[in-house]
């Protein structure tokens, strides 16, 4: 069902949905038509019968995921009922603080890398027990991925917020307060495992938040603001290292840890309602997480959504050969590479929110992955017939980062509608994915490929090509979230 009835259809539910709003006392009803039926002792309005009828033959076994007014429909299913009075302020104020979660994890990874030599000299560690901070973190952030958003879909989606900073904040105090090479991995790893729980939690607090369209609109502003950290924390880092130190480095994670933790403790509503809890115990988690984990849509939008950023990651991880070695350029210019691939990635975002509600979510995806795989595939020609040059070797990574947060913000939300009722894990399980992703690039693929610009750009193609693969099999197959269940009178 779809076209103009689809859209017909659906403005005509909007206005006779129900005889009364899910307000008690409500008693909103379509133009001309009169009450017909008294409302329930216990306050809530009867149901209009027009829409219950209609209801019936709303069916998501019936209809696909790229019909955008059926879509926008049912995909109030599972929100919060009472999110609008949970959050008054303007959406911008909210996905700022939810950005600056997000941002809390890659920010903590990247200031105190320029204070790597510094820090080993002064705590006498060697080059590769300097690295085993970095791994330790990483570690530490992937493992806890799989569990902020279970504990989230339980114990609601504050208090893991909360003590998430409370830790965070604990440990940075530990890495400042570190005399040796032991207590620093120690305590990075600590600062990894609670660093996760903003991004984790943010995402399903945003659908917990908002339907459909505004969600990517608050989804792609997020990812404007997450953008940021990347290109601030080296710089920050650097500067404290040289004015102050690196003690000082960990002593600003901790303020920005204290300043969080009160920011989101005054501000950030608990948006999990009472009635969407999960119980905790075992075996629920065991069903929860095998559920997701054998699920294939699960699995290939996790894959479209995680894997072609490591096309783009594949280029950062190598930053120090491609830029110095393979382009020539000096220490001082290496800011430019940055510049342009965070403002790929803020601008694809910005029209990812621009185009949301306006233009069906599978062609957003479609003209993200045609803009990877056109830029990738150009990226590889010119590679293969010229000496890379710095003036055209980085404008085609800042256009692959375009395409990708174009599409990002819509995968993320398809996957965590997959599963309304378990929204957080959901969130989990694709951190958890993407997380590993890039550890495996990282750790194995860069060092191989990081010395060849020619590899780098077959490498980087290869990495969205198993996104297209997966979102070309997993769009077939889905299916619309299901419809909210019906007021009982």
């Amino acid at each position: 069902m779809g076209g103009r009835f689809g859209a017909r259809l659906e403005v005509w539910l909007r206005t006779s949905r129900r005889v009364g709003s899910t307000e008690p006392g409500s008693d909103a009803r379509p133009r001309g038509m009169a009450v017909t039926g008294a409302p329930s002792q216990d306050g809530v309005p009867a149901q209009n019968p027009a829409y219950r009828l209609a209801s019936l033959f709303l069916r998501p076994r019936n209809l696909g995921a790229d019909d955008s007014a059926l879509t926008t429909l049912v995909g109030f299913a599972a929100m919060n009922p009472d999110a609008r009075t949970l959050w008054q302020a303007p959406s911008w104020g909210l996905a700022v603080l939810l950005a600056c979660l997000g941002m809390l994890g890659p920010f903590s990874i990247d200031t105190y890398l320029p204070a790597f030599t510094g820090i080993a000299s002064a705590i006498g560690a060697t080059p590769v027990e300097m690295q085993q901070t970095l791994s330790a973190y990483l570690f530490g952030f992937a493992v806890m991925n799989l569990f902020h958003g279970a504990l989230a879909d339980s114990f609601g989606r504050r208090p893991v917020v909360l003590a998430g900073l409370a830790v965070f904040t604990l440990a940075s105090v530990g890495c400042a307060l570190s005399q040796h090479i032991g207590a620093l991995v120690f305590f990075r790893a600590v600062q990894g495992m609670s660093a996760g729980a903003g991004i984790v939690v943010s995402r399903a607090v945003i659908r917990d938040m908002f339907p459909p369209a505004d969600a990517q609109r608050v989804m792609s502003q997020v990812t404007i603001y997450f953008g940021v950290a990347p290109a601030v924390a080296p710089m920050v880092g650097g500067f404290l290292f040289i004015h102050a130190g690196w003690h000082a480095i960990f002593w600003m994670l901790t303020a920005v840890g204290i300043l969080l933790f009160v920011a989101n403790w005054k501000l950030l509503p608990e948006t999990l309602h009472s009635t969407h809890k999960q119980p905790f115990n075992t075996g629920n988690l065991l069903r929860g997480y095998w559920s997701l984990a054998s699920n294939p849509r699960f699995l290939m939008l996790a894959l479209a959504s995680g894997i072609p950023f490591n096309g783009m990651f594949l280029y950062v991880l190598s930053a120090p050969v491609f830029l110095g070695e393979t382009l020539g350029l000096g220490p001082g210019k290496f800011f430019w590479f940055f510049v342009l691939t965070i403002a790929g990635i803020m601008s694809g975002a910005f029209l990812s929110g621009r185009m949301a509600g306006r233009v069906k979510a599978t062609r957003q995806i479609r003209y993200g992955f045609v803009i990877m795989a056109a830029v990738g595939t150009a990226n590889l020609v010119l590679n293969l017939l010229f000496v890379p040059e710095a003036w055209w070797a980085l404008l085609p990574i800042a256009l692959y980062a375009f395409g990708w947060a174009m599409m990002v913000p819509v995968v993320t939300l398809m996957v965590l509608d997959l599963v309304p009722e378990r929204r957080g894990m959901a969130s989990s399980l694709q951190a958890f994915v993407g997380s590993s992703a890039n550890g495996l690039v990282a750790g194995v693929v860069a060092p191989l490929v990081m010395h060849s610009a020619l590899a780098l750009a077959a490498t980087s193609l290869a990495m969205m090509s198993i996104g297209v693969v997966s979102w070309l099999w997993v769009k077939p197959h889905m299916r619309v979230a299901p419809i909210e269940p019906l007021a009982r009178p």
